[in-house]
Parts: C-alpha cells; sequence; structure tokens
C-alpha cells in the first residue's frame, strides 16, 4: 500500500478583516508517496491559502493536518519550523536566491540550516541537485549571471537538498516563457517517476496540471474534483 505523505482532514479557514469571509470549508485529500499532484482553480478560490496551511506556515485554521503520519495542528512552532526544513521543500514563481552567495552556496544554505551533515557533506549533495538538473557547470556563478529558467532550476535543487518528503510549488512556473515552463514541468516529471519524489504544485497553467498524475480542482474554498 502506498504511503500517505500528507493528509487534509476537513481543513476550513475565514478570515476576519474587518467582517468574517470563508476562504476553505471542509477540504479534505490526501497525496501518497511519488504523486505529481497539481491545485487549480480561478483567482481567490482558495488555493495558494490551502498551500500556506499545508506547508505549515498558517496555523489559523480548523480541521486535521497530517504530514509524514504525524499530528501538526498540537505543535510549537519551533517544532513545525523544524519539519518544513526537514520534510518540505519549496519552489516559488520567484526563485528568491541570495545576490551574495554563488550557485553552490544558495543550494546548500537548508541544508546548513538543518545542521544534520558536515558543510562538505552538504556540498557534495548540492554539486549532486546542480548534476541531475543540468546545471553543475554553473556552480561557482552568481544569480545576476543566470538566466530566468537556470535560476528556477537553481531555486528546485534548493528545495531537494534536505531530501523532503514532499516538495510544495506555488505558480512556479508564472514567471517564465512557455520554454522554461515546459524544462521544469520536465524536470518535476523527472523527479516524480524517476525519483519517487512527492510534489504538490499550485498553478495557473492548465497544461502544466494536465500532465500531472492528479490535478484537484477548486472552486469558492471548495474542492470540486479530484481526478
Amino acid at each position: 500500500m502506498e504511503k500517505k505523505v500528507i493528509e487534509a482532514i476537513g481543513i476550513s479557514k475565514s478570515f476576519h478583516d474587518p467582517i468574517t469571509v470563508k476562504v476553505l470549508s471542509d477540504v479534505s485529500f490526501s497525496i501518497n508517496s511519488g504523486e505529481f499532484v497539481s491545485i487549480v482553480g480561478k483567482s481567490g478560490c482558495g488555493k495558494s491559502t490551502l498551500l500556506y496551511i499545508l506547508s505549515t506556515m498558517d496555523t489559523s485554521y480548523e480541521g486535521q493536518l497530517f504530514l509524514d503520519g504525524i499530528l501538526m495542528n498540537k505543535k510549537k512552532d519551533k517544532e513545525l519550523a523544524k519539519v518544513r526544513n526537514e520534510k518540505i521543500g519549496f519552489v516559488f514563481q520567484f526563485h528568491y536566491l541570495l545576490a551574495e552567495f554563488n550557485i553552490l552556496k544558495n543550494v546548500m544554505l537548508p541544508g546548513l540550516k538543518l545542521g544534520i551533515f558536515p558543510p562538505k557533506e552538504i556540498e557534495h549533495r548540492a554539486y549532486e541537485k546542480l548534476k541531475i538538473l543540468g546545471i553543475e557547470n554553473e556552480a561557482i556563478k552568481f544569480p545576476n549571471q543566470l538566466s530566468g529558467g537556470q535560476k528556477q532550476r537553481v531555486a528546485i535543487a534548493r528545495a531537494l537538498i534536505n531530501e523532503p518528503l514532499i516538495i510544495m510549488g506555488d505558480e512556479p512556473t508564472g514567471n517564465l516563457d512557455k520554454k522554461n515552463s515546459d524544462m521544469v514541468f520536465n524536470i518535476f516529471k523527472e523527479l516524480a517517476e524517476e525519483y519517487r519524489q512527492t510534489l504538490l504544485i499550485v498553478t495557473h497553467d492548465m497544461d502544466f496540471a494536465a500532465n500531472t498524475h492528479r490535478i484537484i480542482t477548486m472552486e469558492d474554498g471548495k474542492i470540486i474534483s479530484n481526478l
């Protein structure tokens, strides 16, 4: 039986500013190990809010969230920060690379922060991730020397450095042209199919979503299909 990496049970959330608006309503689903899942829906449907809850960055919600079979609801902020660094890799629309560090160091940073392995081992792992993504030759360059597509590949390598249980992406191709969007999609597909990496990606790009293993469609804070 496939292992459940993440499970949401009855997740609901409201904003109260100044009137109460319900943004998520009784959202339940799970994602198994090695699945490549996309979340789609119109702007304002709640998909990014849901991703922030699933990533443990937003803790004010109703319902239950399990990550790797462990309930996240009662954990303190410090514990959640450790969970995020150990078990979740993030890829955003913008790469958020640090200009003052070279590419290798940018990829190493979450590993150095986690502090489980010595720096030399983290450096080796970072180089291996860059190799998987075909940009090991750019390791000593700085972010301003790379194209947009290359920067997003570096961001993916950084997300992989701690061998996360799941990679979560918020519009990771939203800032890229068609060619680079396709390249990022192909990287994700390879990670899922060759490396059994679990991925959950919020996207507006229906071509991208159509080729993932499963599409979760949201509307007005609810899941209307999960196929």
